[in-house]
């Protein structure tokens, strides 16, 4: 099951405490107490894992590291190590108003507290011989809602059943399940054709946008496809119906959507006899006809260009 909202507490590592101490050898008898050293931070960091925050199903609380204590001779306690959390590239992260877009990049959701001072760095022309240290600082705390919205070149929209998860399987090394049975696919797959990324999103039905069905859980993963791939069954008994209640759902749910460049794709033409599909092609003069079961040229050069702009 793909965990794409989920709310965790983090928290930084407090500091370290700083020390009283002083010298025993003769003739420097002056204070050598350490500083404390900071907390850990807690980190997170886009990876390409679309099933990370699954780790976060049952254990929601993150501490980080605490800061080492002071030591004599004025050594500083070490640092606590920063807690560093794997998120989904395309995490929004409500709470602080940040977002993980690439591989690698990181966000510091909880500072670590800063280590206490020892009583080395009280010393001062008035005091030779200070007695006060102070303890380290609690890190900060933070309750985050992460939110995944898959980041993809294409999104492969379309009702139940309608080719996607065959179409994902064909271009890629995917393995979305395929049956001939309404929600076969119960979360999104991404594939990776040439350099392209592809998201099978799951099928829309009427009123998804409302909350219907699957509803809005995952409407929010085409939000950020850059094209959208339109599938409609050749073997429905009316496709321009089912390709208008698609559009009607994505424009419900945000009008960008209705603003991104559109494909419209017919699939399952290997089951479908000629009249059918020249009736398609009636309706949707720029479309493309394909069956997973032939190389289809034009859907290939389509490709080819989508991912000769992506490179400009």
């Amino acid at each position: 099951m793909l965990i794409d909202n989920i709310k965790i507490k983090v928290s930084g590592g407090t500091g370290g405490n700083g020390i009283v101490a002083f010298s025993k050898e003769m003739m420097c008898l002056g204070p050598t107490g350490g500083d404390g050293g900071n907390g850990g931070n807690v980190v997170l960091i886009g990876v390409e894992d679309i099933g990370a925050l699954k780790k976060f199903r049952y254990q929601k609380e993150f501490i980080a590291e605490k800061g080492k204590h002071g030591k004599g001779s004025t050594r500083t306690g070490a640092n606590g190590k920063d807690l560093v959390l794997g998120v989904p590239v395309g995490t929004v992260i409500h709470g602080i108003d940040k977002e993980i877009v690439k591989v690698g990049e990181t966000v510091v959701l909880a500072q670590g507290g800063r280590g206490g001072r020892g009583n080395a760095s009280f010393k001062s022309s008035r005091n030779n011989s200070p007695k006060k240290s102070t303890d380290g600082l609690p890190g900060e705390t933070k309750e985050v809602l992460l939110e995944l919205k898959l980041i993809a070149d294409i999104g492969l929209a379309g009702l139940p059943n309608a080719g996607k998860s065959s179409l994902l399987n064909y271009l890629t090394n995917a393995k979305s399940k395929v049956s001939n049975y309404q929600f076969t696919t119960l979360q999104p797959h991404l594939g990776v054709y040439e350099n392209l990324i592809l998201a099978d999103i799951p099928g829309i039905i009427e009123g998804a946008s409302t909350g219907k069905g699957l509803g809005v859980k995952f409407l929010r993963h085409i939000e950020r496809t850059k094209i959208i791939f339109h599938l409609v069954s050749l073997e429905s008994d009316d496709f321009v119906r089912d390709y208008n209640i698609i559009r009607r759902e994505l424009e419900n749910y945000n009008d960008l959507l209705a603003q991104k460049p559109e494909y419209i794709i017919g699939t399952k033409s290997d089951i479908a006899d000629d009249s059918v599909i020249n009736d398609f092609k009636k309706h949707f003069k720029k479309s493309i006809i394909i069956s997973v079961n032939d190389k289809n040229k034009e859907l290939f050069a389509l490709l080819s260009e989508i991912s000769k702009d992506k490179n400009v």
